[in-house]
């Protein structure tokens, strides 16, 4: 979030730590509970790296689907990391745990506004964009675009 907000990009999580903010500090709690799946990379000297978080089911600002899907809720890796793949293997688990739970959409929504930079990670990692929403927020319309990928 530092390097965000250093960037001027304030936009997609603001500019104060989500531990800062009660509420948010539920949000990210509640990943640690069902129906919620938590994996972590991590380095050779056991430093975690990046985190990914899927559930079957979207967040509530998300469109739902007539059909089961893997939906990531959360995706973060370490920015000093840039580069070198941990998202993309993160997504490659994502993908390996909705073969196994015999699930052929995986989903992901992710903040649309200035230049769509993240946008295009998604599609680097494989998505191709499906449909785009707003979230009204005290500071704005948060601009989202969900993603997916066909298995």
């Amino acid at each position: 979030m530092a390097w965000l907000a250093g960037q001027g990009r304030t936009g997609q999580w603001g500019d104060q730590p989500f531990t800062s903010t009660p509420a948010r500090a539920d949000h990210v709690a509640k990943y640690g509970r069902d129906p919620f799946l938590i994996r972590l990379a991590v380095d050779d000297e056991g430093r975690t790296v990046g985190s990914c978080v899927v559930a079957e089911e979207p967040g509530p600002h998300i469109p739902a689907v007539d059909e089961r899907e893997l939906y990531v809720r959360n995706l973060v890796t370490d920015r000093s990391r840039k580069g070198s793949g941990i998202g993309a293997a993160l997504i490659a688990d994502v993908l390996d745990e909705a073969r196994r739970r015999g699930i052929s959409l995986v989903r992901v929504d992710c903040y649309a506004g200035a230049d769509r930079k993240l946008v295009g990670q998604y599609r680097a990692l494989g998505f191709t964009e499906s449909v785009s929403f707003e979230v009204e927020q005290p500071n704005g319309v948060w601009p989202g675009q969900v993603l997916e990928i066909r298995l």
